[in-house]
């Protein structure tokens, strides 16, 4: 079944003198404030569109990786991901770093850098940003 989540954004001026808000309508858990400072230079209390790819990556990829382990009969005690979403003024997103830490009781090393590294292809959201690089830190805990 598929699902539509929604998100609006409503802005003021331009872009250099302007700012807006970002509210997230489908779960209502809030509003955001955003503007070209935010993005380009300090968040100084506000988001960017970065950081709200960085958060839906960080968490897809989270899902994505405790699926393909516990596939695999070896569910995870705790996955933890970091996104880093750079932007470059003048060029866009640059690159995306996921950075995952995995406590997976009896999964030996190999095995897991080889999940780690097949959730980062298969999450949908590394597939809707597959014109971006992403790179990948995986670290199995013990």
């Amino acid at each position: 079944m598929a699902t539509t989540r929604t998100a609006t954004t409503n802005w003021q001026g331009s872009l250099m003198d302007g700012s807006g808000t970002v509210s997230l309508d489908s779960s209502g858990v809030g509003s955001f404030d955003v503007n070209w400072p935010s993005r380009a230079e300090q968040p100084s209390g506000r988001t960017s569109p970065e950081e709200l790819i960085a958060g839906a990556h960080s968490a897809c990829y989270s899902m994505a990786l405790s699926h393909g382990l516990a596939g695999a009969g070896t569910p995870p005690e705790s996955v933890e991901t970091s996104a880093d979403v750079t932007f470059q003024p003048g060029e866009g997103i640059t690159g995306i770093l996921l950075k995952v830490r995995a406590r997976v009781p009896g999964l030996a090393a190999d095995d897991f850098q080889t999940a780690a590294e097949d959730a980062k292809k298969n999450c949908p959201v590394s597939q809707a940003l597959a014109g971006v690089t992403i790179t990948l830190q995986a670290e199995l805990l013990s």
